[in-house]
């Protein structure tokens, strides 16, 4: 079967499932993506019924329960609907590990464009005067391809196998670099996503951070150029690379100010100007360090010396972009 029939099959299944009412082909036709749209012609209209009909013949044959029925006397066709009740599995117990896996492929199903169809073909049902039964629908929203620009080029070319070129920020250069990767996944990492590769300028494996690249990645060359390493386990390799040695920060906060830094700090403490010393405890450093900058003269970075420059060179960068060359504040 083809990626693009299949999609469409998945897509009529959506619609169906979302509605109590009988669905006539002809709005079936307008509101489901991936049919031959109504232009007028004979050619037109006769691709679309062998379309439908296959459609109607694999769904059924896979077990689908589909319906054919009218919704009142005054109907003049057949629709179609879904019967849930029929359709849905028996109630499932997992594992935890098991209901952690099922949740990373939901989060990675919803940031599918096919998410984004078949919402869309609620939507148009719904405009057209089917009553669509909201708690019956499936709760499609792609999700992660707007927190995450990068996920869907990076996830692709790790999936054909392609080569990968973007820019990546790292927070202690001042402008981007271009990175050439060969790209072997894409994992969630304590709420983040990474993508793991190959670096070929730096001829050794390498882990980057969607949140960092910048512009859009940009895959080359033949699909199936190259094989990630056989024994590869991508949360493992992040771990390895993000995961370091937890570190004590030691802070003062203005009274009332970084609300957000507080809900995880420990309060230590008064300094003499009557500041609260928060104390965190951090394996990314770096990831700190430029949340700290964020707060500006809300915040002083007291120990460790490493976090403390960090933020000085972060809000020195800052001070020479801002008109004037000065740092918002006193910068503490």
């Amino acid at each position: 079967m083809s990626a693009k029939r299949a999609e469409r099959l998945v897509n009529l299944v959506f619609a169906l499932l979302g509605t109590r009412q009988y669905v006539s082909a002809a709005r079936i036709r307008a509101t489901v993506p991936g049919y031959e749209a109504e232009d007028g012609t004979a050619r037109a209209d006769e691709a679309f019924k062998r379309m439908f009909e296959r459609d109607k013949a694999e769904l059924r044959e896979i077990g689908v329960p589909l319906e054919t029925g009218r919704n009142s006397f005054f109907d003049t066709e057949d629709g179609y609907r879904i019967a849930r009740t029929d359709y849905e599995l028996p109630e499932i117990t997992l594992t935890g590990e098991e209901a952690a896996a099922v949740g990373l492929a939901l989060r990675l199903w919803q940031s599918a464009q096919l998410a984004g169809a078949a919402q869309g073909a609620l939507v148009k049902l719904r405009a057209a005067g089917v009553e669509v039964d909201v708690g019956r629908a499936l709760p499609l929203q792609p999700r992660l391809d707007a927190g995450e620009p990068a996920f869907e080029p990076c996830y692709v070319a790790a999936r054909d196998r392609r080569e990968l070129s973007f820019d990546y920020a790292r927070p202690d250069e001042d402008q981007p670099v271009r990175r050439h990767v060969q790209p072997w996944g894409v994992v969630a990492w304590h709420g983040r996503w990474y993508l793991v590769g190959h670096d070929l300028d730096r001829h050794a494996p390498r882990v980057f951070r969607l949140s960092r690249v910048t512009g859009s990645p940009r895959a080359s060359g033949p699909a199936g150029a190259f094989e990630p390493p056989a024994d590869l386990d991508l949360a493992a390799v992040v771990a390895g690379q993000v995961d370091g040695e937890e570190q004590l920060v030691l802070v003062a906060a203005r009274p009332g100010a970084a609300v957000g830094l507080r809900r995880r700090a420990t309060v230590v403490g008064t300094t003499a100007d009557g500041d609260d010393r928060l104390q965190l405890r951090t394996t990314d450093l770096t990831a700190l360090v430029d949340e700290l900058a964020a707060y500006g003269p809300d915040v002083l970075v007291e120990a460790p010396a490493e976090a403390r420059q960090g933020v000085v060179e972060r809000l020195t960068r800052l001070a020479g972009m801002a008109p004037g060359g000065s740092v918002p504040g006193d910068a503490r």
